[in-house]
């Protein structure tokens, strides 16, 4: 397995940000740029144009971003930051307005006349996405996307999940994106895929040859992922009421760390044979059944959601679930992959548990019947641990459970992980789709979430408190 991808390539390049004055632009795109620039990973000449309806002067815009740019105090240099500001400029206009792209055409425009050669661009939707279709239409009949010539200066979109609210606006994104641009061009970002934790899986798993063989029906009883949040809502009342936990991280980031988890070795580890490989995980989920998901399933919402701001009284939208996935194949044929996701609990966590299939005790033994357990742990306190068995000291013969763990804080390296939207930024900057959903994975969940969505109602309701550590 490659540890180091490819350098940014030292040539021009322009990065777009439309939407610049929301909220993932202040807390996710800026800083990682920032960061970037501050390890100097950026090409030596770049630029930041922001695309917003608000009014600015290049001034009003720069203070503007210094005053909301989320980074802790002391983390940058001052220096930095007032280069990296310089390097920003803004173009006002209304995401439906033809004459606004025009302007922002002229614009990149300008910035390539003044190196004396043509960048390369990236357009990032940092917008609701509702509002993709009308700027991938505006974008494309502008020409805005189109490359200066074959040699020089790519074009590149990135967009942002949800794909679609539904499996029918998900083939319809899908379909506009297929003739607007050539899928190389296409970055769709779940920022789940760049975390250093869950991409230290295909590490683990296929660095480790001693693992493999064991990572199977034969061996592994069950799989568990959980996503849980301590935080009920922020400000996205209206918006997540329409989408609920399913949609919001089971149909995407739970998905996508059952496909590492359970994919086969890929060819090699280019983008290309590890997207097929974690598409074909995600095209073998069986649909869901109703009587299955009865037996199976659970569905709940903590108490006060219907008060939060922005969510309809009467709703029924969940924030909390639990499923049962079952793969096709001999490989994972029987094993269940418990997907479980709630708003509101205990506490915040992501993590993977693997329960290794137990064995039965030898005649004389003290030890009563449990399992080995592998746990790959994404936020917080990221590490791998292993549950395992030692003998109790003493006269008899008894085990009784360990733990062997990695933890990335322990390690001297600790703070040279990039973050999720650093590593996605500069993977996008070089080209590098691995980290990036590919239409048929996006396609393969839909499929099965809209399986469980198609019976959701016959699955029971139930209400829980803030702060439950179960339902």
């Amino acid at each position: 397995m490659p540890i180091e991808r490819a350098p940014i390539a030292d040539h021009p390049t322009i990065f777009v940000i439309l939407g610049i004055t929301g909220d993932l632009a202040s807390r996710k795109l800026l800083p990682a740029l920032l960061t970037l620039y501050s390890k100097r990973l950026l090409p030596q000449r770049f630029a930041i144009i922001g695309f917003s309806r608000r009014q600015f002067s290049r001034d009003e815009f720069r203070e503007h971003i210094r005053e909301h740019l989320n980074v802790k105090p002391g983390q940058f240099r001052e220096e930095d930051i007032k280069h990296f500001l310089d390097h920003m400029t803004y173009e006002q206009g209304f995401f439906d307005n033809a004459p606004a792209y025009e302007r922002l055409s002229e614009r990149l425009k300008s910035i390539d006349d003044r190196w004396g050669q043509c960048s390369n661009k990236l357009f990032h939707l940092s917008v609701p996405p509702s509002l993709y279709e009308g700027i991938l239409n505006r974008l494309a009949e502008s020409k805005l996307t189109r490359p200066c010539d074959d040699a020089t200066g790519w074009t590149r979109i990135l967009i942002e999940k949800p794909f679609g609210n539904d499996i029918e606006g998900a083939r319809s994104l899908d379909r506009l994106l297929g003739r607007l641009f050539d899928e190389r061009q296409i970055f769709r970002i779940d920022h789940y895929l760049a975390k250093e934790s869950l991409q230290n899986i295909l590490a683990f798993r296929f660095e480790n040859p001693m693992f493999e063989p064991m990572w199977r029906r034969e061996h592994i009883d069950k799989v568990h992922i959980k996503l849980f949040e301590k935080e009920a809502l922020d400000s996205r009342g209206a918006f997540y009421d329409k989408l609920g936990a399913i949609k919001d991280v089971g149909q995407n980031h739970m998905l996508a760390m059952l496909a590492l988890i359970a994919m086969n070795e890929p060819r090699s580890f280019s983008a290309e044979d590890i997207r097929r490989e974690r598409a074909r995980v995600l095209n073998s989920i069986k649909r869901v059944s109703a009587s299955q998901l009865k037996k199976t399933a659970a569905k709940g919402q903590y108490r006060g959601f219907t008060a939060e701001h922005g969510v309809d009284p009467r709703s029924s939208t969940e924030t909390y679930f639990r499923l049962a996935a079952q793969l096709s194949g001999s490989r994972w044929r029987g094993v269940p992959f418990f997907l479980e996701s709630g708003k509101g609990m205990a506490e915040s966590k992501t993590e993977i548990d693997i329960y290794f299939k137990g064995k039965k005790p030898k005649k004389g033994s003290q030890t009563p019947p449990d399992q080995n357990i592998l746990t790959f742990r994404i936020q917080p306190d990221e590490c791998i641990k292993i549950k395992f068995f030692v003998k109790h000291p003493g006269y008899g013969f008894k085990a009784e459970p360990k733990t062997l763990r990695f933890k990335y804080s322990d390690t001297p390296w600790q703070d040279e992980i990039p973050n999720d939207y650093e590593r996605l930024i500069r993977d996008a900057f070089i080209g590098d789709q691995t980290l990036f959903a590919s239409t048929d994975e996006i396609m393969a969940s839909w499929r099965f979430i809209t399986s469980v969505l198609e019976n959701w109602d016959k699955v029971p309701m139930a209400l829980y408190e803030k702060g439950a550590s179960e339902i």
